[in-house]
């Protein structure tokens, strides 16, 4: 039902939004690929944690028509000292066009500025109503990506692996090879993390070439990989990736190539991977950046008031 000509409210998600929620868990729209495909859905688990414990940054937000009684219900999440909010999903996709998804997203972009956060990001397939909604809403594409699905179980027989776990002595060097690669315009959006690197990395004669970033969940694995143009034979490269990737089991591994990485897209179809949808990487930001100037204050001299042409080095007269 469209209600855009309704009167909307929208409360923080409580105990008497459970029977909506299950009702949509087949309706809903998901936004945070890295997050559904390791862990899953996650919708009323989620839900019920934002409302017992409001302060681990899950803000479950519901919009309701307050004639109809209608619902929409939205999720972000934000890790504590992260520049930037998640949207994770969005349920029913059918409501998606009614006047509670501005209230919605304002909502949890409300929420989000509270606890620090300077943007709010969605990933979404381009061929979707909720793309042309957020786009709507303020949203921006910043990039562009497609998800990749290696199927479940690896060779018995492992190749010398050519990738080892990295470390807080590879940040320097995966820093450099992210700021190489990855557009300023994306950068603005996600700047490297500081936090020691949680991933794999590749050297060739002395020099990384590759690091993957990686996820892990009890449904699957995200990889997320940045390769230099110089590697060679990517496509083994990646290969012995999967053959070798610690604690895979039998899980399914998820590749993630963003546009900037387009050219991996041929090595990745020599594995044999099964290429998603494309989805546009979205962004909304909650804050003006604007430059700040700092004040110097000049020290006084002889007693007296600095003035603007006053020496930083203090002057004694004989």
């Amino acid at each position: 039902m469209n209600f855009t000509s309704l009167i909307m409210s929208v409360r923080s998600f409580d105990w008497r939004d459970i029977p909506a929620l299950i009702k949509f868990r087949n309706q809903s729209v998901f936004l945070d690929s890295a997050l559904v495909l390791t862990r899953g859905p996650l919708m009323v688990p989620g839900s019920l944690l934002s409302y017992i414990a409001p302060n681990v940054g899950v803000q479950t937000s519901v919009a309701i028509s307050d004639e109809s009684k209608q619902k929409l219900i939205g999720q972000s999440i934000h890790n504590s000292g992260s520049q930037f909010s998640h949207l994770t999903f969005l349920s029913p996709e059918s409501a998606l066009d009614s006047l509670g998804l501005p209230a919605l997203l304002e909502n949890l972009a409300k929420h989000s500025g509270e606890r620090g956060a300077l943007r709010l990001l969605a990933e979404v397939d381009e061929e979707t109503l909720a793309f042309e909604m957020l786009r709507q809403a303020s949203f921006a594409i910043y990039s562009r990506q497609r998800i990749w699905r290696m199927n479940a179980g690896a060779n018995e027989e492992k190749p010398a692996n050519m990738w080892r776990m990295a470390n807080s002595r590879d940040l320097i060097a995966i820093r450099s090879l992210y700021n190489n690669l990855v557009p300023g315009l994306v950068q603005q959006v996600e700047p490297y993390s500081t936090q020691n690197p949680q991933g794999l990395i590749y050297y060739q004669d002395g020099e990384l070439l590759a690091y993957v970033e990686v996820k892990y969940g009890h449904q699957g694995i995200w990889a997320q990989p940045f390769v230099h143009p110089d590697a060679e034979d990517v496509a083994l490269c990646l290969f012995n990736l999967m053959q070798n990737l610690p604690y895979r089991g039998s899980r399914p591994v998820y590749i993630c190539i963003r546009s900037y990485q387009s050219w991996l897209e041929s090595a990745i179809q020599e594995l044999e991977a099964e290429p998603g949808p494309r989805q546009s990487v979205m962004v909304k930001h909650l804050a003006v950046a604007q430059k700040a100037f700092k004040v110097f204050s000049l020290p006084a001299l002889e007693g007296g008031h600095p003035e603007v042409s006053a020496p930083m080095a203090r002057s004694e007269s004989k």
